[in-house]
């Protein structure tokens, strides 16, 4: 067996065979500038690819060279500056710094770094590697079994409207065929006989007229066989078969209230965002429910959502109300894979605050996959943060996280949706 090794460079002491190769070989590096990358684009943006920049020490080989210590001669080039035997100062180790960064110099090389560009798969693929959906494989939620009829053939036996009436036709004729097969040979050598007959005794002997009234039976025979008989009849066979419910509602709930300023607003619409991105990684189908509000809570759509300036005091238990009437009235069928976010400055009624924990626990969470709620301030911690913690022990559904300024959505984010070791 002949085996060939392509030993050849792709460039300057560079082997990666391909791309996928490259990305497990330059994982780390890669990783890593992504996230440099991510801490300086919008969540707008994630949805994109990305051009990734390596430092060109981190893609060179391992290879042999002379070290910068002990004795050791070399023979060089005839020149105009030395002798024979004058001392030379040994030179400086490093030729180019790679990267263009340092001093001009007349001596060594350098290399630039490596810059390539990730597509929008290999950029969120890097992004959510250690990233999963809290408890999806372990409870099985999001793989509630839905059946679906698919065709598995023909049957013999079935509803009328499912008849197929091609296959049916189709089995008639080889019936009627098999069938009149013999009486049609039969009637094949009558008539040969009985034109011979003809020929040579005329029409009026006895010997045709017994001819033609075997021929008259024949007939009659093979006219009697049905045209179609509910032996024929085959109907188009369906048949059940499970599969898996690839489909979510992701609630936003976020408080507009007066004390919520711009900035708190526009860190909730960037947790959001990345939610929905991250939930489009594991289902097919994803429908957003926005609901807003200060002492009433509204179902909006995504533009008044995020753009209007709408304000006034805080009631949060309008908005987990409503939440849980949306749930009843359109989800509650167990084909959908329930997810919650809210986001609030955590500034709420201090009466309204124990009635939104026993909401939470008694409505909301018994029908969510995943209820993340994040309290946007720079300060202590509010009344509804102290009423939510309450739940943390007893609730394996429920995360919360404090987030203080735009710079920690992600780590808070990653923190929330992190990979269960259990």
């Amino acid at each position: 067996m002949v085996r060939i090794i392509d030993r050849r460079f792709d460039s300057k002491r560079k082997s990666a065979v391909n791309r996928q190769r490259f990305l497990r070989r330059f994982k780390k590096q890669i990783r890593r500038a992504v996230n440099d990358a991510i801490g300086e684009r919008s969540i707008r943006d994630l949805d994109n690819g990305e051009d990734v920049s390596i430092p060109a020490h981190d893609l060179s080989e391992p290879h042999f060279q002379h070290g910068s210590g002990g004795i050791w001669e070399q023979v060089f080039s005839g020149n105009d500056q030395f002798m024979s035997g004058d001392k030379i100062k040994r030179p400086s180790g490093g030729g180019g710094g790679g990267g263009g960064g340092g001093r001009a110099s007349n001596e060594g090389e350098g290399e630039d770094d490596f810059v390539f560009h990730l597509s929008r798969e290999e950029f969120l693929d890097i992004f959510f590697d250690d990233l999963a959906l809290p408890n999806l494989i372990r409870t099985q939620l999001a793989r509630i079994t839905d059946f679906k009829s698919q065709r598995a053939g023909f049957t013999s036996d079935g509803s009328p409207a499912n008849i197929n009436i091609v296959r049916s036709m189709r089995g008639a004729l080889g019936r009627r065929l098999a069938l009149g097969a013999p009486f049609q040979a039969r009637l094949r050598e009558l008539q040969k006989e009985l034109a011979e007959a003809v020929e040579s005794w005329g029409d009026e002997h006895e010997r045709v007229i017994a001819l033609r009234e075997e021929i008259t039976r024949l007939r009659t025979k093979i006219e009697a066989i049905p045209f179609i008989d509910s032996f024929d009849l085959r109907f188009n066979n369906r048949i059940r078969v499970p599969k898996p419910t690839t489909q979510a509602v992701m609630f936003c709930v976020m408080d507009v209230s007066g004390s919520m300023d711009e900035q708190k607003k526009a860190t909730a619409k960037r947790f959001f965002m990345l939610l929905y991105l991250f939930l489009t990684r594991s289902y097919e189908h994803i429908e957003v429910v926005f609901i807003r509000h200060h002492t009433i809570a509204k179902e909006v759509d995504e533009d008044e959502f995020f753009h209007s300036r709408e304000s006034g005091g805080t009631v949060v238990s309008s908005a987990l109300n409503l939440m849980h009437d949306i749930i009843a009235d359109r989800y509650a069928g167990g084909a959908w894979n329930i997810y919650g976010a809210q986001a609030s400055d955590g500034d709420n009624w201090d009466n309204d605050s124990p009635i939104c924990r026993e909401l939470l626990s008694t409505r909301i969470l018994p029908w969510c996959q995943y209820f993340a709620y994040i309290e946007i301030t720079p300060g202590e911690p509010q009344n509804l943060w102290r009423e939510y913690e309450k739940l943390l022990g007893s609730h394996a559904n429920f995360a919360m996280q404090n987030i203080e300024e735009p710079a920690q959505i992600y780590p808070v984010f990653r923190e929330l949706f992190k990979k269960s070791l259990a």
